[in-house]
C-alpha cells in the first residue's frame, strides 16, 4: 500500500511537472520579464542618443545656440499632439496612469493606459521630447512599459492576477532603468501597491531578477550616478545632513504642490477646446524650457544625469542651478508631455545639495546625494525609495544612516505641506477620466437602446380636438 502511495504522489508530481497548463504561463511570464529588460535597455539607449543629438545639433557658438527656441516648443507641440490624436493616456510619467490601473477592474479599462500601442509610444514620445530638449526622464515611463509588457504577458498566458503582474513590471521597469533591484522592490511595495502583498512577492522577485540579468548582460555592472567615497562623520556632518533633508523636502513639496494645481487648472482651461489648446500649451512650456536652457548655457536641457553625475563625483554645479532645473522641469510636467521624473528630481536634489555643501563648506559629493535623497522624497514622499535607489546609484553603503535620515526628514517635512502624494494625487485625475468615460459610455448606450424602443416613424397625430 505505502509503495502504491508513493507511486500516486510520484505520478501526480510528474504529471505536474510537465502539465502545459502549470508551464505555459510561468513561461510567458518570465518572457515577459524578459523583454521588460530587453526593451528597458534599448529605451535607454534610445533616450541618450536623443539628448546627444538635441546637444551636437544646438549647443555649437553663435546663432545655433537659439535654435531651441524653435526646436524646443515645435518640438513639445508635435509629441502633445501625437499623445493626443494616437497615444491617449501616455502623457506625463506614467506611473500615475499605472496606479490608475491597478484600481480598475475592468480589462478595456486598463488598456487605455497599459498595451502594446502604449509600449511603443511612450518610447517614441519620451525620445522625442528628449530629441527636443525636454527636461524630463525615461524611468516613470520605464515604469508604464514594463506594467504594459507583463499585462500582455497575462493575457497571453492565461494569468488571472492582473494587479500582481502590473506591480512585479512596474518594479522590472525601476530595475532595469537604473540597475537598481533593491529600489524596484521597494518601489512596488512603497509606492505602487501603499502595502506588502506576500501572494505577489514572488512575481516581483521573479520580475526583478530577470529584468535585471537582463539589463545586466548588456550595459553590465555599473552605478547611474557614479561612485562618491564620502562618507558623513558624525557629529560634523550632521548639520548638513539636516540641512538637505529639511530644505530639500520644502523644495520637493513645493514642486509637487506646483504641479497639482497647475495641472488641475490646465484640465479645466484645456476642457472646451482640447485640441488645440493642448497643443497651444506644450508649445509655450516649451518655449519656457527653451529660454531657461538657453540662459543657463544649455545645463537644464534633458535628464540633467551629466549634472548629477558630476556634482556625486565631487564636482561643483552653478549655485542657481537647482532652481533653473525645477523650473525647467515643472513646464516639461505640466506640458503634458510624455515624460518622467525620477532623472529630473535627482540633479535638482544634487544642485541643492550642491549649494548647500558650498554654505556649510563641506564635500560636495556627500552634499549632492544628501539633497537628492531629500528632494526626492519630498516630491514623491517615498523616504524607503529615496534612500534605497540613491544608495544603489552611487554605491557608497557607508551612507546608509545619513541617507535614511535625510530621506525621512524630507519625506516629514513634504506631509506637513502636501499630505497626498504626488503620483497618488495624479492618478485620481486618470480614474475620474476612466468614469467620465464610463458614464458616457453607459448613457449613450441607453439613449440608443430608448431610440430602438421607440418606433421608427411617429405615428400620425389624431384629429380630435
Amino acid at each position: 500500500m505505502r509503495a502504491r502511495s508513493k507511486f500516486r504522489v510520484l505520478r501526480r508530481s510528474r504529471a505536474l511537472v510537465v502539465s502545459p497548463r502549470l508551464w505555459k504561463p510561468r513561461l510567458v511570464f518570465w518572457l515577459g520579464a524578459l523583454a521588460t529588460g530587453l526593451i528597458s535597455t534599448g529605451f535607454a539607449y534610445l533616450a541618450d542618443e536623443a539628448h546627444l543629438f538635441f546637444l551636437a545639433a544646438t549647443g555649437a557658438e553663435g546663432l545655433r545656440r537659439f535654435l531651441p527656441l524653435l526646436v524646443t516648443p515645435a518640438g513639445f507641440a508635435l509629441s502633445a499632439w501625437l499623445a493626443y490624436r494616437f497615444f491617449p493616456g501616455s502623457e506625463g510619467s506614467g506611473i500615475p496612469q499605472v496606479i490608475a490601473a491597478r484600481h480598475l477592474r475592468d480589462d478595456k479599462e486598463r488598456s487605455h493606459f497599459l498595451s502594446l500601442r502604449m509600449v511603443f509610444g511612450k518610447i517614441a514620445l519620451t525620445v522625442l521630447g528628449l530629441a527636443s530638449g525636454a527636461s524630463i526622464g525615461r524611468e516613470g515611463p520605464t515604469v508604464q512599459v514594463g506594467a504594459s509588457l507583463m499585462l500582455q504577458a497575462a493575457r497571453i498566458g492565461g494569468m488571472a492576477q492582473a494587479r500582481g503582474l502590473i506591480l512585479a513590471g512596474s518594479a522590472a521597469g525601476i530595475a532595469a532603468a537604473f540597475n537598481t533591484p533593491l529600489a524596484g522592490i521597494v518601489f512596488a511595495i512603497e509606492e505602487m501597491s501603499r502595502s506588502y502583498q506576500s501572494r505577489v512577492n514572488g512575481l516581483v522577485l521573479s520580475a526583478v531578477i530577470i529584468a535585471g540579468l537582463a539589463s545586466l548582460g548588456i550595459l553590465g555592472n555599473y552605478t547611474y550616478f557614479g561612485v562618491t567615497s564620502t562618507t558623513a562623520a558624525f557629529p560634523r556632518d550632521w548639520p548638513l545632513v539636516i540641512a538637505c533633508g529639511i530644505l530639500g523636502g520644502l523644495l520637493g513639496a513645493g514642486f509637487s504642490d506646483l504641479t497639482l494645481r497647475i495641472t488641475r487648472r490646465i484640465r479645466r482651461w484645456r476642457a472646451p477646446d482640447p485640441k488645440r489648446r493642448t497643443i497651444l500649451l506644450a508649445a509655450g512650456a516649451g518655449f519656457v524650457v527653451a529660454v531657461v536652457g538657453i540662459l543657463t548655457g544649455g545645463l537644464t536641457f534633458g535628464t540633467g544625469y551629466e549634472q548629477a553625475r558630476g556634482a556625486v563625483e565631487g564636482g561643483e554645479l552653478p549655485v542657481f542651478y537647482f532652481a533653473a532645473k525645477l523650473l525647467a522641469s515643472l513646464a516639461s510636467t505640466v506640458s503634458g508631455i510624455p515624460g518622467g521624473l525620477f532623472a529630473p528630481s535627482l540633479s535638482v536634489g544634487a544642485g541643492l545639495g550642491s549649494t548647500i555643501g558650498m554654505l556649510f563648506g563641506a564635500s560636495t559629493g556627500l552634499a549632492a546625494v544628501l539633497g537628492m535623497a531629500g528632494y526626492f522624497a519630498g516630491v514623491v514622499q517615498a523616504p524607503m525609495t529615496a534612500f534605497v535607489i540613491i544608495l544603489e546609484m552611487t554605491g557608497n553603503h557607508a551612507n546608509v544612516i545619513p541617507l535614511m535620515a535625510a530621506s525621512m526628514l524630507g519625506y516629514g517635512t513634504a506631509r506637513l505641506i502636501t499630505p497626498e502624494p504626488l503620483y497618488h494625487a495624479l492618478s485620481r485625475l486618470f480614474i475620474a477620466d476612466t468614469l467620465r468615460r464610463r458614464r458616457a459610455q453607459m448613457a449613450t448606450g441607453n439613449a440608443q437602446g430608448q431610440a430602438q424602443e421607440r418606433p421608427a416613424v411617429e405615428p400620425p397625430a389624431s384629429d380630435d380636438r
